[in-house]
């Protein structure tokens, strides 16, 4: 057994010291977890995080030190290895692989100092362009959420903050769908977005551009997405049931993780659906709330906006909108509403139609920047 020492991941600089001494084979660490951690965990594991997603439901992942490797590892072959930037919190798994990255690398990970914000992202950047010897620079990379992304280039007007966007090799994005519109602003300021697939359990992104990394296997079964390859968690601590249904091995005893995503498999190239149990079924009929969202941020004005399912007197279950006041155009609620209702109309059908925009001062977030999409529904179901 190898010893669990729960962690804050408060200070970069010392997790990463720690993490480095969990992949040569421990202690483990515990992130994000607050009580009931156990002493000892089995031998192999690099760290345990507690996540809860964005649907509340508590899960402690189980990560071994050869699986978070083999991620980082991947990663560098795919997109190459150098300098990288901590812009988000090292207790989630987006940000611990900026750490195993920088260790596999030997390079020092740069930080966000205070508040994530325009200036603060340029200072940081602008400081790893400073040689700090005669090896020159080396090439820079983040991962972001697209929230972030935005910030930054509703800000790349300003010199610094544009030439900071511009400096990467490249960015990863991930933790929810990047937005088309977001991702073609950032492609016309010559910013190198890369958008990434994964979860915690699968160590982070493993599908970057919608194409698999070289060690990763994904396919479809009645129509789930389902990931293979040595960047798989060992499963859930102290939950042996929902690690059987969730890990599973096919014919050939390959190891497979049930993502719960709808999607499809063509050509190699992975396309994402939403979620298998995001769905209301509306006049009879099933509606993926993923698939509405994706359509609606397309939409100026509505490029973070989070869709949810409500109960509806009529329909069973109809769909709301929900956007920051800040990002809405300078159109009407119901001039907005009636243009993200034609276009789902328009791809999906009138079944699909949004029954309501509703506008708040900003979107909730959990901490790791995704929508908090329990606390969302909550509040239009109290409004509704």
């Amino acid at each position: 057994m190898t010893a669990l020492i729960p962690t804050d991941a408060e200070d970069p600089v010392l997790l990463r010291e720690a993490l480095r001494r969990a992949l040569d084979g421990g202690p483990a660490l515990g992130l994000g977890m607050v009580d009931g951690a156990p002493e000892n965990v089995a031998d192999g594991l690099a760290a345990v995080i507690a996540t809860s997603g964005s649907s509340g439901i508590p899960k402690r992942v189980a990560l071994s030190g050869e699986a978070l490797r083999a991620s980082a590892e991947a990663t560098a072959a795919r997109i190459g290895s150098g300098r990288w930037l901590l812009a988000l919190p090292a207790g989630y798994v987006a940000g611990l692989q900026v750490l195993v990255r920088s260790i596999l690398a030997d390079t020092r990970p740069a930080r966000i100092e205070g508040r994530f914000s325009p200036v603060s992202f340029a200072e940081a950047t602008l400081e790893m362009l400073r040689p700090a010897s005669n090896a020159g620079i080396p090439d820079l990379y983040t991962s972001l959420v697209p929230a972030q992304v935005a910030t930054l280039l509703d800000a790349a007007d300003d010199t610094a903050v544009r030439a900071a966007l511009q400096a990467y090799r490249a960015i990863l994005v991930g933790g929810q769908a990047l937005p088309e519109p977001l991702r073609e602003r950032a492609a016309d300021l010559g910013v190198r977005l890369v958008r990434t697939y994964g979860s915690t359990e699968t160590s982070g992104g493993c599908v970057y551009d919608g194409v698999p990394l070289d060690t990763v296997g994904v396919r479809t079964v009645d129509g789930e997405l389902r990931i293979a390859g040595p960047m798989l968690a060992e499963g859930y601590l102290g939950d042996g049931s929902l690690t059987a249904r969730t890990f599973v091995r096919d014919e050939h005893g390959i190891r497979w993780y049930r993502t719960g995503d709808l999607g499809l498999v063509e050509d190699r190239v992975v396309r994402v659906h939403g979620r298998a149990d995001n769905v209301i079924v509306s006049g009879g009929i099933n509606i993926s709330l993923d698939r509405v969202e994706r359509i609606v941020r397309r939409i100026a004005g509505l490029h973070e906006a989070v869709v949810v399912g409500v109960e509806d007197e009529r329909w069973g279950e109809a769909s709301v909108i929900v956007a920051a006041r800040g990002e809405v155009l300078r159109r009407s609620e119901s001039e907005q509403l009636a243009h993200a209702r034609d276009a789902v109309e328009d791809e999906l059908g009138k079944h699909a139609r949004p029954v309501r925009l509703i506008m708040v001062d900003e979107i909730e977030v959990l901490s790791s920047g995704k929508p908090d999409r329990e606390a969302i529904r909550r509040m239009v179901a109290d409004l509704h």
